[in-house]
């Protein structure tokens, strides 16, 4: 296309201070490619200049009759070829790509917002990525002794940074009890081989993290479900369960549930453990997000410590490449060949990744990342009701991850690939399912290495297909 001919085209005017004019049948391809295409050509022949700011993508899909996710595609690969980028609050503006070189060596480019895989914010604040990363420059000074095989559960020290640890948490258990995995997995997969043998029954909730049913197969064991409300786990349809299927363990996550976000408040809490003792049920409770919540009720650990088997991991509130939890047992006498078998299947936590854990917990930062993923996470959450429909999904305001629910007509399957198609990973709820038919819902993880600005753009294209008809969605002939 020529410049006399886009200089003369008669597309649709759309306001704003650049007044930019767009007419899509004159570039014969993809509508989200003509847009992208177009801004390309207008920032090259100086119609649009650095910093002018464009219409909103709600704007322009209205002026040029288009679907809003079509609109949102150009936009997006606009960013990836880093013409144009997102401020929260702000709009959408054309780069400066002088300035951009000068600065970065190129131009920014924001590519697709992934939304599925559970993490926490990581953190971005300068002073303490440098406090994280002067930590590993410490540990290089002792790397030969951590390259060697390790007694299994940490040094002395590794024991009790992990108890003290706990203790932010309330609990304030004997080191006797305690073991240091190589990860969440790993605890939940030594606890089920001690208190489980194949075609044994394992309570859980009816919506529940894809982990459990994944151990639970590769074990042999049956895994039951138990309807939730709001709260969690029904304790009543629990005590049913129990006379009819005699578990030997429920196991929860009941503190920001993943993915529906509930979390059990205390009363339930009492319901469950007076249910457990009374059908000598054990409790497995993974408390991953525990430090996150600044005032979690207390924990089954506290409240039944001689039948819960409480897992902490360090995936959800300090990062996932960690690969490391504290496992504390009911008793010493059930620690010691619960320990044993750990050992036989996993060796040791790696010393690198416990001797970090340790630094980061005795020096305080540890807390400090964690009070930068919760003001993180509280941020990102606000951002998330500001946009999304209010009565579409539930969600915890210290927590990461969204759980909504569709409106009448949109499928799970039919959304996951709405957001494939504007580049926006979501999870639709088959893996979470423990029986039955899954419900029509999806989990959104707000966290991970996407920024504000791109979470904004992903929920602003989210709630937009959410208050719209699916049928707009079909892009099938």
């Amino acid at each position: 296309m020529t410049a006399a001919d886009r200089d003369g085209r008669a597309g649709s005017q759309v306001g704003g201070p650049a007044r930019w004019t767009l007419d899509l049948k004159l570039w014969g391809k993809p509508h989200y490619l003509a847009i992208a295409d177009a801004l390309t050509e207008d920032i090259r022949t100086g119609r649009l200049t650095p910093g002018t700011r464009l219409p909103t993508q709600r704007a322009l899909a209205e002026t040029l009759n288009l679907n809003f996710t079509t609109v949102s595609r150009g936009y997006v690969e606009a960013h990836k070829r880093g013409l144009i980028e997102g401020r929260v609050g702000q709009g959408t503006f054309v780069v400066d790509q002088a300035q951009a070189a000068r600065t970065n060596g190129a131009a920014p480019r924001v590519g697709p917002v992934d939304f599925t895989m559970n993490l926490p914010p990581e953190p971005d604040a300068p002073a303490l990525r440098a406090r994280m990363q002067a930590t590993f420059a410490e540990l290089s000074g002792d790397l030969s002794n951590l390259l060697r095989y390790q007694g299994f559960g940490g040094t002395e020290e590794d024991k009790q940074a992990a108890l003290r640890w706990l203790k932010g948490r309330g609990i304030d258990a004997a080191q006797e009890r305690l073991l240091i995995c190589p990860g969440t997995h790993s605890a939940l997969v030594g606890v089920l081989g001690q208190i489980a043998r194949p075609g044994d029954t394992i309570c859980a909730e009816r919506i529940t993290y894809p982990g459990i049913r994944a151990l639970a197969a590769h074990l042999g064991l049956r895994l039951v479900d138990l309807p939730m409300d709001r709260h969690g786990v029904d304790p009543d349809a629990f005590a049913a369960a129990c006379t009819k299927v005699t578990p030997k363990a429920i196991y929860l996550n009941p503190l920001l549930q993943n993915p529906t976000t509930a979390t059990l408040p205390r009363a339930r809490r009492e319901a469950i453990i007076a249910v457990a003792r009374r059908y000598a049920v054990t409790i497995i409770e993974d408390d991953a997000y525990a430090h996150i919540c600044p005032a979690p009720p207390q924990s089954f650990a506290e409240l039944a410590p001689e039948i819960t088997y409480y897992v902490a991991g360090l995936a959800k509130c300090l990062g996932a490449g960690l690969r490391l939890a504290f496992l504390v047992a009911p008793s010493a006498r059930s620690a010691l060949p619960l320990g044993g078998a750990l050992r036989a299947a996993t060796v040791m936590a790696s010393p690198i990744s416990t001797a970090l854990a340790t630094r980061w917990i005795m020096d305080g930062t540890a807390d400090a990342i964690v009070d930068f993923v919760r003001q993180e996470s509280s941020a990102r959450q606000r951002i998330a009701a500001s946009l999304l429909p209010a009565a579409s999904y539930t969600a915890d305001p210290n927590g990461f991850h969204v759980w909504i629910t569709l409106p009448e007509g949109w499928t799970r399957s039919a959304f996951a690939s709405q957001g494939r198609s504007a580049g926006l990973g979501v999870v639709g709820s088959d893996p979470f399912c423990v029986a039955g038919t899954p419900p029509e819902a999806v989990r959104l993880c707000l966290g991970g290495p996407s920024t504000r600005q791109q979470i904004t753009h992903g929920l602003e294209m989210l709630a937009h297909a959410l208050e719209g008809s699916p049928a707009l969605a079909s892009t099938y002939i």
